[in-house]
């Protein structure tokens, strides 16, 4: 077996610069006479901002700009009639207030501590307008989006699962989850004369921030220089360049000097997305030896009154079970409040907390185990497309996670497992995420020392994406990892798509697999071979031989054409055993498992990091995370790091990854689909229906807190 070959564990390339503090997160770069940008927020929640006093800021020590609505330079981007309009917020180019906390003034100054300082200096003067934050009470107000194909589903007839034997129909709610990386939202801006601009910013796509920069500005993007070489975690929330990215440029072209904006923890609450609080409706209808005859999937989600945003929370009731009639509706509704963002496993993870849920409840009013319901409405084809899978090996995931999670052990009846004094249960959640590949570019160089350096305008929010790319160049080219380095997070670097939605590895991947082979092939021609020639190659002494100290060349690769024919998925099958003390309601989870088709699995160790991070955002979207509005004021009453309950070590014991690991033949060469959304989806209600086994407690609404269990 070759030496670091694609399915090895190859250790994180990046890692020693991480563990010793070498790397560098975009608030870490030291600029040449910076300056310090802090946000002044707003207290209301709609209305306008009549006047804002500046005076004692502008005079406090060290300040050199208070950036308001009155006296903003014009962007370009967010002027009516601009040739590439900036959506969603427009920081001071108006008065306007939608949402509590809202930026309305931007104090520069020559330290942090001074900028802090001027901006609690700031007064506002508002005219204040009715406003709505209480989702429950707007429900009703629920709007089809505008955008996007979401007009309502219909497959065989609507609501046919109320004429079935068996019925299921009940409501789950998912609050608001809110990102909560562990680095905070850095921007460092300065200029370069008036049309080049550079940006160090947390960004999961230097490539689409370039791109909106330069909107903004009505820039040529090739002067707009973004560089995102290490990000701090991000699940969604840098997936766009945010109003205050393009805030920093602003106050950097202002006062002719580099500007750094911070986000403090608790604007990382409104300013940079969350995922929406939901209110699911689901209706089962199967016959009585559990054939689904009928799924009906209703969702209303949040969104903000200045910008829409959506996701496909009821997209898995189409496709993931077998059933002939099945109807969706979807609707956001607007509410004075941030802009929702996607966060790990958009839609997927929301639907498939009700889809799984229900799925479960149907199991015990059919006195039927939920593997086997599952099998009996296993779907061998793509039921909404009516295309055949590139590949699914889902069937694998519940053999294989039922054997880890010790599903013998379980017992139908609710309660009737214990160990010792606690109650125990054991739960299946099952999800699906697209299995998609973007268009990406890859630049190879090879040195006379037999060095190798490709580079891709792709990102690391975390999952180690240098490290697979080294690995399947390492594996191509037949030699050494520590031969290879890979450089990304920078805009100069080739095109590549931004990292969401678990396709890096399909679609930057395939960049490098196909440059490796174009680099292999060139060399075989100056050898005076053929070009798909599979005789062993000396890469160096081919470079001397024709006095060469190096050769380097670009290539893109796109998507396979055959792709089309398909319908291209992950899945992944989540197991979940807890203990549930009956008199306090106290949840200790003793294990889960996570079975993953997720094609050929590239590297083995940062693969199982991802699916055992994912589990834990899944622990928390169970378990700990609500975000509390306070709808007197519109204002988050938790809207902090203290109070906003993420999983800590003491709420994780075992988590165990299991891969297919087969490859999927249609969708890349190297045989990948994604896994970092799939990670996540399927493990809330894993853990939801492992309670209500042990405590025969169903609880539809999210997180499940001891006080629902006493």
């Amino acid at each position: 077996m070759k030496k670091d070959a694609i399915g090895d564990s190859l250790s994180r390339v990046d890692g020693r610069l991480k563990v010793t503090g070498g790397a560098k997160y975009s608030g870490e770069y030291k600029v040449p006479n910076l300056t310090y940008g802090v946000l002044v927020s707003a207290t209301i929640a709609s209305g306008t901002v009549t006047a804002l006093d500046t005076r004692a800021a502008e005079r406090a020590p060290g300040v050199l700009a208070v950036i308001t609505p009155f006296n903003a330079p014009k962007v370009p981007g967010y002027q009516a009639g601009a040739e590439r309009p900036v959506r969603g917020l427009k920081l001071f180019n108006d008065n306007k207030i939608y949402f509590n906390s809202q930026p309305i003034a931007l104090v520069v100054a020559d330290t942090f501590e001074r900028a802090t300082y001027a901006a609690c200096l700031v007064k506002a003067t508002y005219n204040t307008e009715p406003f709505e934050t209480d989702f429950h009470k707007n429900i009703d107000k629920g709007v089809t989006p505008q955008k996007g194909n979401y007009k309502d589903y219909v497959r065989g007839e609507a609501n046919a699962y109320k004429n079935a034997p068996v019925v299921v129909e009940e409501e789950y709610l998912l609050p608001t989850e809110v990102h909560n990386p562990m680095e905070l939202h850095v921007t460092t801006a300065f200029w370069d004369g008036d049309d080049k601009v550079t940006l160090y910013t947390k960004s999961q796509g230097v490539k689409g921030s370039q791109r909106s920069i330069a909107a903004a500005f009505g820039l040529n993007p090739d002067n707009v220089q973004i560089n995102s070489r290490f990000v701090g975690g991000a699940f969604g929330s840098s997936l766009r360049t945010w109003p205050h990215e393009i805030a920093a440029a602003q106050a950097a072209k202002l006062v002719k000097r580099p500007v750094k904006l911070t986000l403090t923890r608790e604007q990382m609450f409104t300013q940079v997305g969350y995922r929406p609080l939901t209110i699911q409706k689901i209706g089962l209808g199967a016959t009585a030896d559990g054939k689904l005859i009928g799924i009906t999937h209703e969702s209303h989600s949040q969104t903000a009154v200045y910008e829409e945003f959506t996701e496909g929370a009821v997209n898995v009731s189409q496709f993931l079970y077998n059933s002939p009639n099945v109807n969706t509706l979807y609707k956001v509704v607007p509410l004075n409040v941030g802009v929702p963002a996607p966060m790990r496993g958009p839609g997927e993870a929301t639907g498939s907390f009700a889809l799984e849920s229900a799925l479960d409840e149907l199991s015990y009013k059919l006195n039927l185990d939920p593997i086997e319901l599952r099998l009996r409405n296993y779907t061998d084809t793509d039921p909404e497309r009516n295309k055949p899978w590139s590949s699914k090996y889902l069937k694998e995931c519940y053999q294989k996670g039922a054997e880890a999670i010790g599903w013998a052990d379980r017992k139908a009846q609710p309660g009737a497992n214990k160990e010792g004094e606690w109650l125990v249960g054991y739960g299946i959640g099952c999800g699906a995420f697209g299995a998609y590949r973007g268009n990406a570019v890859a630049k190879i160089k090879l040195t006379a020392d037999g060095s190798v350096n490709i580079q891709s305008a792709t990102s690391d929010i975390g999952p180690g994406t240098g490290t697979s790319m080294v690995l399947i160049a390492a594996d191509t080219l037949g030699i050494p990892a520590d031969k290879i380095t890979f450089e990304l997070g920078n805009s100069a670097f080739p095109n590549a798509p931004t990292q969401g939605g678990s396709a890096t590895v399909s679609s930057v991947g395939s960049a490098v697999h196909d440059v490796c082979v174009a680099l292999k092939q060139k060399l075989y021609i100056m050898a005076g071979k053929p070009a798909d020639s599979m005789e062993p190659i000396d890469y160096v002494a081919v470079l001397k031989q024709n006095n060469m100290p190096s050769v380097e060349l670009t290539q893109e690769s796109k998507g396979n054409p055959e792709a089309q024919k398909y319908s291209m998925y992950s899945f992944s099958a989540h197991f979940a055993k807890v203990h549930v003390h009956p008199l306090t309601g106290q949840v200790k989870i003793k294990k889960i498992v996570a079975c993953v088709d997720a094609g050929k699995i590239v590297n083995h160790k940062t693969a199982s990091s991802q699916m055992i991070g994912g589990a834990v955002g899944g622990v928390g979207m169970a378990m700990t995370e609500e975000a509390v509005f306070d709808n007197r004021y519109g204002r988050y009453i938790n809207g902090n790091f203290a109070d906003y309950h993420v999983p800590v070590n003491a709420d994780i014991q075992q988590i165990e990854a299991i891969f297919i690991d087969k490859p999927d033949p249609v969708l890349n060469p190297v045989g990948t689909k994604g896994i970092g959304e799939i990670s996540l989806i399927g493990v809330a209600p894993a853990l939801a229906n492992a309670i209500y086994n042990a405590t025969g407690k169903r609880v539809r609404e999210l997180p499940i807190t001891p006080d629902k269990l006493i």
